[in-house]
């Protein structure tokens, strides 16, 4: 029964997010697009605690569901008047980001699979020589710095988007 329940839950949640996900891309009004993101967060923090990350599904709810959203938010009606809505974009132009969505889905695909990354073996060796990798492998690729870690890379893309905010709130302030 409980297992049942389980299944149904997680489809549930995985339809939910789907769709909170298709109306946050294709949502005309900036906060309604942000709302529908804080959904799709929340979502998979269920989905942490259903597969019993208990800690991660919480560091998920007041990180990003929690702190970046209120970021997010916080810039969006510093930058915008809430009631702004975006120009639809062109035929030719949708069509152009769709290809480019789904090269780029398929070359990072590629590249997890084949790049190097535990110990200079790829997830597909691994995965044929039926060696295990653990969390905590994952987690010192992550955090390490020796090479085939990604701790720099990590730090890099938090500093971005510490210039990004820094930079949204100098434009806030020229208008």
């Amino acid at each position: 029964m409980d297992s049942v329940a389980n299944i149904i839950l997680y489809f549930v949640v995985a339809i939910c997010m789907t769709v909170f996900s298709v109306m946050a891309v294709t949502s005309r009004r900036i906060l309604r697009a942000a709302t529908y993101l804080l959904f799709v967060l929340i979502s998979t923090s269920v989905i942490y605690f259903q597969l019993g990350y208990e800690f991660l599904g919480a560091v998920q709810i007041a990180v990003y569901a929690g702190g970046i959203m209120v970021l997010f938010v916080f810039a969006i009606l510093l930058t915008r008047k809430p009631g702004d809505m975006s120009a639809p974009l062109e035929s030719h132009r949708r069509a152009l980001g769709i290809s480019i969505s789904v090269a780029g889905c398929v070359l990072l695909l590629l590249a997890l699979f084949y790049m190097p990354l535990l110990n200079g073996v790829s997830l597909i060796e691994a995965i044929n020589s039926g060696n295990r990798i653990t969390m905590h492998d994952i987690g010192v690729a992550f955090t390490g710095t020796s090479r085939f870690q990604y701790l720099l890379p990590f730090e890099a893309v938090s500093v971005l988007l510490l210039a990004c905010i820094i930079g949204g709130v100098v434009v806030a302030r020229k208008r």
